[in-house]
Parts: structure tokens; C-alpha cells; sequence
């Protein structure tokens, strides 16, 4: 197809998705029996020593020099600094730490699919696999190419990308593309879906098209593709040059919208849609099993809702089973409905009130139980089966260390970095730190949604937010060096670095737990009982007349969790317990004399979430501890 005539193609979309008219679609029924893993691919896995970054090719080449500047070895202790680190300045976060690389690549996910296999994971949501300059990989050179550096042949590939424009006739097939590819083929075939991240509302300085605009000005193929916010005057020796950055930050160049601001401009429209395809069905045969499954938006809310509308109906066009995410903090319920995303990262009904009980402790069980469920059920049944359900991620401090620091009672996502307050705490967490993680993770899988699990946290990594949320992963074959070091200069009891084989094994059967029960995938949500002073408290999930309760104590002592009068006495047999084993749950039942009366209700050890099931329902293999 000719750029001209994909550019009538997407003019010609059906009226009703261009006024937003549709109704929200359901995700894909996959979907709601997904588990996911994010993976981070440059600190995930060096699978290929001989694909270093090169000096060149990075984003801070203005600053460091070529002479003094090194791959940073993968076991390293954090926080120790480097002699070019040292060289730029005194400050871990502001002279050095963003510039290094570890040298992760695709080659290194490959090599490590049985491991994900082995977690129990089916859905790998890839953080930025595309050609960028950045560790992040936010600020593209291309969208339709994977990072040479995450290839085989960096050089060979760059070779052939600089040959190429924004027309898919031209596109070649890289070795990195090619080793991507292969890589899909080995997570499909272990049942393990793939989506992947953009951004489309800014490219990078070094994207194509920019390069060309800088280069030829307003004569440029793509003078229209970019908030252009002053032309180059030949005329003056000064470079006057300039555009809009995200949110001011230059190297983000921001792409331009329609004049009435409602839409993406045409070319940078028919571009993405065109890279879209590209790698939902590569060879453009119509058999979309070769392809990804699915996609991650970046900062979606700041590209216009037409834009969405008529992406979100492109990618069911291609494969009506592929899986839309948006980046939305807050309520999404009316954005969804609105751009056609299937699903929101879920911050706003889980990540948020979670944090607000059970680390920070600023909200009560009550206040909690209800938040949380009214915030799910505010979306329709079907969306809230596929939310993507995450406590921790690229954009936050990890799990463990969210907990660790829950007394600074900042709320989610602040103060979460020793740049932001000094006294946030580095250290790895301590064994009741660690039950408290365990109980979170619990509830995340026996909640509806996709649970996702962020790189490393199974393994035992913690680490404050960017960047020291992004570590080079911890695996069971590699010896670390121990964190001795701290970012502000405090003294520090030294924290070994080892991969935890007693979480990860948790991890596995938490995951089992929720890929062996049908209720908790696809059951009703509700609240059961909630005590604050006991803070303690218990849901039910219900499917075609079984039952499932989901009871948890986050306090130090042992509670009894009293159920409302009426609740009907009803046996119950644990089947999971995140911390002991199953035998130490004292009461298998609803009724217990308390204080010498008769009860209904649960006595929970503490610091653990405990999933029952009723006596007279099938049977679900235990999933103990220490069985």
C-alpha cells in the first residue's frame, strides 16, 4: 500500500470510532487467566557479551568519555561507584548512575525463557525493546526496528536501518529483529503471550525523521511530523532551531497533532500504525501466531483520544485476540470507554489503597476492603477480569522496599528515593518485611485481574524508585558483590546480594495457586468482614456456587476476624498460607468461642493471607508452605 493511500485508510475509519461511539470492548478471554512478568531488558539478562552498547550509540556521549567510559559489571554492588563515575562529580544520582549500561539484550531473555516457564508466568510484558539511545528506551530512533544492541550484529544493523524512511517498502529485517522474533517463537511455544511497550507521543533527537527535519528544516519530508516551535534562520550565524520537549526535557522531541488538537498529525499516524503491524503480524500474511500479543501505552493520556480510538479498532482489525494497556493513574473507568483500551495499569484500584493499609497504615482495614472493591467494581465485569494488576514497576520503588519504607507514610509513589527524602531506607528487607511481601502478593493473585510481577521482585531484589528500581537481575548462577555502599554517603550494614530460592519458591506456588483455581480468576469480588483494630480482613470470590475466602491479618499479632451476624456457618478448608505452613492455620471452620461466646469468623496468624475454600466444594490441591 502507498503512503498516500494509507493515509485515505485511515481518513476513512468508520465515523462511529472517529466520534468515540463505540462501546468499550471486553478484553480478549485469555485475558483473565494471565499472569504477567515485566521484564526490564537491559538489566534483565547478558546473554551475549560481544553486543556491548558502544560509546557512540548512547545518550551521554556529551558528557563521558570514550576513553574512560566502561559496561558496568553485572554483579557489581549498586551503589559503588565506578572511577568515570567519579570523575563526572560527587553525586551517585546525578554524576553517573543513568549513563551506565549492563549490556542486558534479547539474546539474554532467550537463554532464560525456562526460567520464566519455571515461575509460572504466561504473558512477558516487555519494558522498550526499540532502537533509542537511552536505557529506558522511551526516546526512540525507531519503532519499527529492536535495538541493535540487542542483537547480534549492532553494526551491521545500523547499517541497514540508515538506509530506510518512514515507508515499510523500505524496512529491512535486522538481525535484532530476527533474534526478537525467534525469541516470541520460544515464549509462544511454552504458552507464554508477549505484549510490548510504547510511547507515541515523542520520539527522541535521534529518531529518523528528526534527524531530517534538523537537517533540512522546513523542506524536511517530516517538517510536519513535530511541534517545531522555530525554524533555523540561514541568514545568522546562531542556531535557532528549536522544538517541544516533554514536559521541557529537550531529548524527548514531541510529536504534533492535528491543528485542532484532536488527533495525531497524518505522517507520524501512519508511521506508528504501520510499526504497529509490523510486529503484530510480521510477514503481513494475515496469521498473526508469528506476531506479539499484545501492547503497553505509555503516557496514553497524552496523545488525543481520536488517535486511540483508531489505533485501539486497527489492532483488533489485525488480531482480534491482542490486548491493549494503557498507563492511566487515576480512575480510568470514562478514558477507557473513550479511546477503546482494553485495560489500565491498575494503580488507582489496588497499588494505591494497598499501600495505604497494608505498608504506610494510613488507611483501616474497613477503609481499605471498601476502597478497593468499589474502585474494581466501578469498571464492567469484563474489564475488571483483564486489569493489570501491578503493586510495583519500572516507575516505582520495588515491592519490598516499599515496605521497608512504609513508615515514612508519604503515599504511593513519594518520597520514594533517597533523591527525593534522605530518609528513605536501602537496606534489604528483614524476614517479617519479607511475610508482609508474601501477603501482598497473596491478595494480588486472588483478586480479579492480571497480577504482575515486576523483574526480580520473586527473586528477592528490592531497590528504591528510578533508578535504582532497575538492577541488574539477581540469578541463582551468578555471585554478587554486597551492597556496602550508600547512595548519600551513610554508614550502611553491609546487605549480601543472592538470589532467594525460599521467595522465588513462594512466588511459584502463589502463581500455581491462582493458575489451578477458576474462582479466583473469574469469581465475583466482595467484602466479607474488615476490622481495623484487628487490621485484618477477608473477601469472597464466588463462581457458578463455589466459594473462596481470602482472609488477611497485616498485624504483628495473632487476630480473630469476627464475620458479620448471619453469616452462615459454613466449614472452611485453607488451601494457601503465604507465610508457615497450612498446619499452623488454627481454625479450619467459621465457628469459634471467643472470649465465651460463640463466633463466626476466623482466628489468622500474623502477617499472613490465608485462601479457603468451603468443605462441601471440589477439591484445589493445597498449596502449603512446608508440605
Amino acid at each position: 500500500m502507498t503512503r498516500s493511500a494509507r493515509l485515505l485508510a485511515l481518513a476513512l475509519l468508520p465515523l462511529a470510532t472517529a466520534l468515540g461511539l463505540r462501546a468499550q470492548p471486553a478484553p480478549p478471554a485469555w485475558v483473565a487467566d494471565a499472569v504477567a512478568n515485566e521484564i526490564f531488558p537491559e538489566r534483565f539478562a547478558n546473554g551475549d557479551p560481544g553486543n556491548a552498547p558502544a560509546w557512540e550509540s548512547l545518550d551521554f556521549n556529551d558528557r563521558v568519555t570514550k576513553a574512560t567510559w566502561r559496561t558496568t559489571p553485572w554483579t557489581a554492588d549498586w551503589y559503588a561507584r565506578a572511577d568515570w563515575e567519579r570523575d563526572l562529580g560527587p553525586s551517585f544520582y546525578e554524576d553517573g548512575v543513568f549513563f551506565r549500561r549492563f549490556g542486558g539484550d534479547v539474546q539474554g531473555v532467550l537463554d532464560r525463557v525456562g526460567y520464566l516457564d519455571s515461575l509460572g508466568v504466561s504473558l512477558v510484558y516487555f519494558n522498550p525493546v526499540f532502537y533509542a539511545a537511552s536505557l529506558h528506551k522511551y526516546d526512540a530512533t525507531s519503532y519499527h526496528h529492536i535495538d541493535p544492541f540487542f542483537g547480534p550484529d549492532p553494526a551491521g544493523d545500523i547499517a541497514l536501518i540508515a538506509t530506510e524512511t518512514a515507508d515499510p517498502a523500505s524496512w529491512h529485517l535486522t538481525s535484532a529483529d530476527r533474534l526478537f522474533f525467534e525469541t516470541l517463537d520460544a515464549l509462544h511455544a511454552r504458552g507464554i503471550r508477549v505484549i510490548l511497550d510504547g510511547v507515541f507521543n515523542h520520539t527522541g533527537t535521534r529518531f529518523f525523521a528528526f534527524e531530517d527535519v534538523r537537517a533540512n528544516q522546513q523542506a524536511s519530508r517530516y517538517a510536519d511530523w513535530y511541534e517545531i516551535t522555530h525554524w533555523d534562520d540561514p541568514a545568522t550565524p546562531a542556531d535557532e532551531f528549536d522544538w517541544t520537549g516533554w514536559w521541557g526535557f529537550k531529548p524527548l522531541v514531541v510529536l504534533a497533532n492535528t491543528p485542532d488538537g484532536t488527533d495525531l498529525a497524518p505522517g507520524p499516524k501512519a508511521y506508528i500504525f504501520d510499526a504497529t503491524r509490523r510486529w503484530m503480524d510480521p510477514n503481513g500474511d494475515g496469521d498473526t501466531s508469528d506476531g506479539i500479543d499484545g501492547w503497553r501505552l505509555d503516557v496514553s493520556g497524552e496523545v488525543p483520544d481520536a488517535f486511540w480510538r483508531d489505533w485501539t479498532a486497527m489492532v483488533a482489525s489485525v488480531n482480534p485476540n491482542a490486548y491493549t494497556v494503557a498507563e492511566e493513574w487515576g480512575d480510568a473507568t470514562d478514558y477507557l470507554r473513550r479511546t477503546g483500551f482494553h485495560s489500565t495499569m491498575n494503580y488507582h484500584a489496588l497499588a494505591i489503597p494497598a499501600d495505604a493499609f497494608l505498608w504506610d497504615g494510613r488507611q483501616g482495614a474497613a477503609a481499605f476492603a471498601d476502597t478497593l472493591v468499589a474502585r474494581f467494581d466501578a469498571y464492567p465485569e469484563a474489564t475488571r477480569l483483564g486489569m493489570f494488576n501491578l503493586y510495583a514497576g519500572h516507575d516505582t520503588d520495588r515491592l519490598a522496599s516499599m515496605i521497608v519504607n512504609g513508615t515514612l507514610g508519604a503515599n504511593y509513589d513519594r518520597d520514594a528515593n533517597p533523591r527525593q527524602t534522605d530518609r528513605y531506607d536501602v537496606r534489604a528487607p528483614t524476614a517479617a518485611e519479607r511475610d508482609v511481601q508474601r501477603l501482598a502478593v497473596t491478595l494480588q493473585m486472588a483478586l480479579p485481574g492480571v497480577p504482575m510481577v515486576y523483574y526480580g521482585d520473586e527473586a528477592g531484589m528490592w531497590g528504591a524508585d528510578d533508578p535504582d528500581d532497575r538492577q541488574a537481575m539477581v540469578w541463582p548462577d551468578l555471585t554478587y558483590a554486597d551492597q556496602t555502599h550508600d547512595p548519600l554517603g551513610r554508614r550502611r550494614t553491609p546487605d549480601p546480594v543472592r538470589f532467594d530460592h525460599d521467595l522465588f519458591g513462594f512466588y511459584q506456588r502463589a502463581i500455581a495457586l491462582r493458575n489451578g483455581d477458576a474462582v479466583l480468576r473469574h469469581g465475583s469480588l466482595r467484602v466479607l468482614a474488615a476490622d481495623s483494630a484487628a487490621q485484618s480482613v477477608a473477601f469472597e470470590r464466588t463462581l457458578g456456587g463455589q466459594r473462596r475466602v481470602v482472609a488477611l491479618n497485616r498485624s504483628d499479632r495473632s487476630q480473630f476476624l469476627a464475620f458479620p451476624d448471619g453469616t452462615p456457618r459454613v466449614p472452611l478448608v485453607p488451601i494457601f498460607a503465604s507465610s508457615g505452613s497450612l498446619a499452623e492455620i488454627p481454625s479450619l471452620v467459621f465457628v469459634l468461642e471467643e472470649d465465651g461466646r460463640s463466633g463466626v469468623g476466623l482466628r489468622l496468624p500474623p502477617r499472613t493471607a490465608v485462601v479457603f475454600r468451603t468443605a462441601d466444594g471440589p477439591d484445589v490441591r493445597p498449596n502449603g508452605l512446608h508440605e
